[in-house]
């Protein structure tokens, strides 16, 4: 290239803008290129940036909750974490000694906390209306004559209620059901417990009386809830201090060092609330913040029926004082005549949307103050049983301090549904020999001389010798003189007040550990440099980030990733066909043109260069356009948000509504792509326009 030929390359370049720009109006073609390429930019640049924000959103929500950063767990593990699987645990083999795994990863650089931690789960049985009255009941008769007056009296009358609800629902039963369904001797039971006669003497034996009621009546009411519990144990010291997501909502939160749990919120409300309080909460949220209306939506719709032909958890609660004071309220509230309080109720709860507001500040401000809402209250003890690793049933009682949320997952049922139990508790579910257990064996089976027998010696021990059998003397046991002080060490260390010291909470098993970063942009490497740190220290230890720790939940943003770019992978592909065909019936059209130009001394590079630059321009303005206006519509989306429709959005919004920012990223990569896809539709065409000669031109025209 000559001297000459390159002071003509601005001029040149200059006078191929000219002509593109000139030819953008002179073909309705060029208008169906541009708006290909408009449409597809404007996609890219708002599902880029509405996906990029969603990964974000659901990083903060499992980094913040409870994954951490990274999990780390033993490498004897058939599965890895997988902390939002409610349903199927994974099958984690225990860290069996975690202060020896904790030194070592405190001891990185970029480690800022590690929380030691082990998820689990149990069916937990909350006792029916029945068991909570007699148990009333029983405390009053045993503290009788301090019982204030008239307690006893109320008490009696409100179980005497619960077994008049109990009889008429037999009676209805025994109308519609086939012969002999009804257990003969549950009527004849509930008869008993309804005459007078057993009410009148019940003064005269009342321990008796209560004993025939638990035993024999409170087991005929079906309300008794079984609740899935999820839940983690941890240190919940360190878990507080380092996720600062975490917020007590009720109660307050497990003393330092204490044994204790604390309840989701989210489980809270949605299991051991009363079900007509729950739905009529779940009723005004929809209505008030997602503006939805009782007569269009069928799930209210359903909520509503169920309040109305689920009335009996309130009649079960009130004695018959409270309920003729209910009637009252609930005639006063529907204009009702009625009498019987089931009906009453049953027209109460029939809302729509013109009377909702004001029987839900009816039922909270009158009504809700003589029941019991929830089925157990912080501070409360609550018996959890769940199958131990070795495969036995392991229970425990834990006092629940309250309840808890994370900050913007309050809805969620994925991070929502996760309860907190201490670490101590945690193992005894488990099934994890503690140092004070075996200790106290120790001490048992000295002072009761116990000593081990082979099995071969067995037999001979127990049916041949003297050794192990001993005659059997009547008389009284004195456990003062049997047990020594056990019993008063037993009592004087009583799990519920004992504090554990922090090295007493990490010597001892975890499954899995949360690890939190001072540097979360250097993941892979702090990740790398702490597997191999277990190998040199042989921590026999697995490291996963927190994508791979959340399970199926965490590959969502990754699926959904690659949908987004497949569909505009699928766009581009189909707009580089249209493109290609439409520049090519473009070029057609201008046979003369190119050919005339050809005639007057334009060599092949130019015509190329000319059919290039304009279907490159065209890309150019048009993709700007679509860059922008979806540049304007994500920064308009930050500002009004998109809502969480579900439960499963705002767990990947980290709250109820997502607000996009504009991915840079995702707009620089749309005018790459937008340039290559131009650029490669053109290219046959503008190579087919260099080979137009001008006697082409001329016969053409001809």
């Amino acid at each position: 290239m000559t001297l000459q030929s390159l002071r003509a390359l601005p001029s040149e370049a200059a006078l191929l803008v000219r002509i593109s720009l000139r030819n953008l109006s002179g073909s309705f073609l060029n208008l169906i290129i541009g708006m290909i390429i408009f449409a597809g930019t404007l996609f890219f640049v708002v599902g880029g940036s509405i996906i990029n924000s969603m990964d974000t959103g659901m990083s903060q929500s499992i980094i913040g909750s409870v994954a951490g950063n990274m999990q780390v767990y033993s490498a004897s593990s058939e599965d890895s974490p997988a902390l939002f699987d409610n349903w199927n645990l994974p099958d984690l083999a225990a860290i069996p000694d975690f202060s020896k795994v904790r030194a070592p990863l405190m001891a990185n650089p970029n480690v800022r906390e590690v929380v030691p931690m082990g998820v689990g789960s149990a069916l937990v049985v909350c006792g029916n209306s029945a068991d909570t009255a007699l148990e009333r009941l029983r405390k009053a008769v045993e503290a009788r004559p301090r019982a204030p007056r008239g307690q006893i009296e109320s008490l009696k009358a409100h179980v005497r209620q619960i077994v008049n609800v109990i009889q008429t629902d037999y009676d209805s039963l025994s109308r519609v059901a086939v012969k002999n369904a009804v257990d003969k001797q549950s009527v004849q039971d509930l008869a008993r417990a309804s005459s007078d006669a057993f009410w009148n003497g019940f003064d005269a034996d009342p321990l008796g009386h209560l004993e025939f009621l638990e035993n024999k009546v409170a087991g005929l009411i079906p309300d008794a809830d079984q609740i899935y519990l999820h839940y983690a144990g941890t240190d919940l010291d360190t878990f507080g201090s380092t996720f600062d997501r975490m917020q007590v909502v009720d109660g307050q939160a497990v003393p330092k060092g204490r044994r204790g749990m604390l309840l989701s919120k989210f489980v809270y409300e949605s299991f051991f609330k009363l079900k007509s309080a729950y739905r009529l909460d779940e009723i005004h949220e929809a209505i008030t913040t997602q503006g939805k209306k009782i007569a269009s939506d069928p799930d209210l719709q359903e909520f509503v029926k169920q309040n109305r032909t689920e009335t009996r958890e309130i009649l079960l609660q009130l004695d018959p004082l409270s309920a003729a004071k209910c009637a009252d309220i609930v005639r006063a509230a529907t204009g009702s005549k009625e009498t019987a309080l089931p009906k009453l109720l049953e027209s109460f709860f029939d809302t729509t949307d013109a009377n909702f507001e004001d029987r839900y500040k009816v039922f909270y401000g009158q009504i809700a103050p003589m029941l019991e809402l929830y089925l157990l209250k912080p501070g409360d003890m609550l018996t959890i049983q769940a199958y131990s690793k070795s495969g036995f049933l392991a229970a425990i009682n834990v006092k629940v301090y309250g309840t808890f949320q994370f900050k913007g997952l309050e809805k969620s049922d994925l991070a929502g549904s996760l309860s907190l139990m201490d670490l101590m508790s945690f193992r005894d579910l488990y099934g994890y020999v503690t140092p004070e257990k075996v200790a106290e064996t120790k001490r048992l089976e000295a002072e009761a001389g116990a000593r081990q027998v082979s099995r071969a010696d067995a037999e001979s021990e127990l049916f041949g010798g003297d050794s192990l059998v001993g005659d059997a003397k009547e008389g009284n046991i004195n456990d003062k003189a049997e047990l020594g002080d056990v019993a008063q060490r037993v009592k004087s260390q009583d799990l519920v007040t004992r504090t554990y010291s922090p090295d007493e909470i990490n010597q001892g098993i975890a499954l899995e550990a949360a690890v939190l970063l001072k540097d979360p942009s250097k993941l892979k490497q702090t990740m790398a440099e702490i597997q191999a740190l277990s190998d040199a220290q042989k921590l026999n230890l697995k490291v996963v980030d927190w994508q791979k720790a959340a399970g199926n939940i965490g590959q969502f943003v990754f699926v959904a990733k690659a949908i987004l770019y497949f569909a505009t992978f699928i766009i581009f592909i189909v707009a580089l066909v249209i493109i290609n065909n439409a520049v090519v019936m473009a070029t057609l059209q201008r046979v003369r043109e190119i050919g005339t130009m050809r005639a007057i001394g334009a060599q092949k590079d130019f015509v190329l260069a000319m059919v290039l630059t304009e279907t490159v321009v065209l890309g150019l303005l048009f993709g700007s356009a679509g860059a922008a206006l979806g540049s304007a519509a994500v920064a308009w989306l930050h500002h009004a948000g998109i809502p969480a429709f579900n439960v499963f959005l705002y767990f990947f919004f980290s709250g109820p509504r997502l607000y996009p920012d504009l991915s840079t990223g995702s707009l620089i990569a749309a005018f790459f792509v937008v340039l290559f896809v131009t650029c490669a539709s053109a290219l046959y065409p503008a190579i087919m326009a260099t080979r137009v000669s001008p006697i082409q031109a001329m016969a053409s025209e001809d």
